[in-house]
């Protein structure tokens, strides 16, 4: 088949929409430096912090939250919506797109009814269960989705027909070698090569429970002899950390290179989200997921797959406190035996070849 020339990707709001979109995007300039690839984004979403420094043109185009059902009165309610899907079309008009792939996110709306008008193929990649109320609009636009997991066609009326084909991933993640990598990612953060070492990261926003958690076992921690890498999120403030420790607890605010965390990582304490989810398995890092309370439950959908499969354990927010961690992280981190089985397992589960996947997918839908 010719190669494609012009591709539309759509995403926004979240890194969970975004950080896929710029792998899957980085995976066409791979295969075609020529290929024009055009980003769709809000004006202020965050898309514009991580878009344009990839050397991706980022087109921002009006966008609006929508209701959270998707019927008929989420079609009356058009104005606006039609205001962007007019401007979503002149870009497609102007790059002569032959496809728009979306991520999901409310900008992806606007640009699903600008491709449906025109006839022009739609894939959709979707990653939660229940899908985004986004991707269920377009769903109705296309039967071509795409999801990240095993487990949500078959949790999932809407996604019962749609293509597992992985989350496309960063190549510096896709294509990590974590044994090979550990020294230097330790040295990285200044930690010190021989002792076990737990990463902690509440997502990019940060869990100010898991930090809380994490921060009061410290000194139990260090006293078993286990460093802590603990990325506290942009938007919390510091845990108090005690000073006098006897080994590394290093905390940062962000960390944009999440693969040196999981190289430099015997065991994580994380979220759920899917993103983390595809990461962690993939990179065959044990981990404990302590899924986001307040939601519908994705979280745990996300995790307990992994977990299922041996990758991981699971721990209700609630239930996740100092003595939890004193109790059972600190004789999981130092059993090196159980984390080498752990991390076979996640492996297993994981796929590091979604963008490759999703590719095959797209060309699928463009020659159709």
């Amino acid at each position: 088949m010719a190669p494609l020339r012009s591709v539309v990707l759509a995403g926004g709001g979240t890194g969970g929409h975004i950080y896929p979109l710029l792998a899957f995007a980085d995976c066409l300039r791979r295969h075609d430096p020529d290929v024009r690839i055009t980003c769709l984004g809000t004006p202020r979403g965050l898309e514009n912090e991580l878009i344009p420094p990839q050397g991706y043109d980022l087109r921002p185009i009006p966008a609006y939250q929508l209701p959270r059902s998707v019927n008929m009165n989420l079609l009356r309610t058009p104005d606006r919506m039609w205001t962007a899907a007019r401007a979503a079309g002149r870009v497609l008009d102007e790059v002569r797109a032959e496809v728009v792939v979306g991520f999901g996110g409310y900008v992806s709306v606007p640009a699903y009814l600008a491709a449906w008008r025109r006839g022009l193929p739609i894939v959709i990649h979707e990653v939660n269960v229940p899908p985004g109320v986004a991707n269920r609009l377009g769903m109705k636009m296309s039967g071509k989705v795409a999801v990240g997991f095993p487990h949500q066609p078959e949790q999932s009326e809407l996604l019962r027909d749609a293509r597992v084909v992985g989350v496309p991933l960063r190549r510096a993640i896709a294509g990590l070698d974590r044994d090979a990598a550990r020294e230097a990612a330790r040295r990285h953060f200044g930690l010190r090569s021989e002792l076990p070492t737990l990463f902690v990261a509440g997502g990019s926003q940060g869990a100010r429970s898991i930090n809380l958690a994490v921060a009061g076992a410290a000194k139990a921690l260090a006293a078993a002899g286990i460093q802590v890498l603990h990325v506290i999120g942009a938007r919390n403030e510091p845990v108090p950390v005690p000073v006098d420790l006897p080994v590394p607890y290093v905390t940062l605010p962000y960390l944009s290179q999440m693969e040196l965390g999981y190289a430099a990582a015997d065991l994580m304490l994380a979220r759920g989200g899917a993103m983390t989810c595809a990461e962690v398995a993939a990179v065959g890092l044990p981990a404990i997921y302590v899924p986001y309370p307040h939601s519908n439950q994705e979280q745990k959908r996300n995790a307990l797959p992994v977990v299922q499969a041996g990758g991981g354990l699971l721990v209700d927010d609630a239930e996740l406190t100092s003595d939890w961690i004193e109790e059972n992280v600190i004789g999981l981190v130092r059993d090196p035996r159980r984390l080498a089985a752990m991390a076979s397992a996640a492996a297993a589960y994981g796929r590091r070849d979604g963008d490759e996947a999703l590719l095959d997918f797209v060309y699928e839908a463009v020659r159709r």
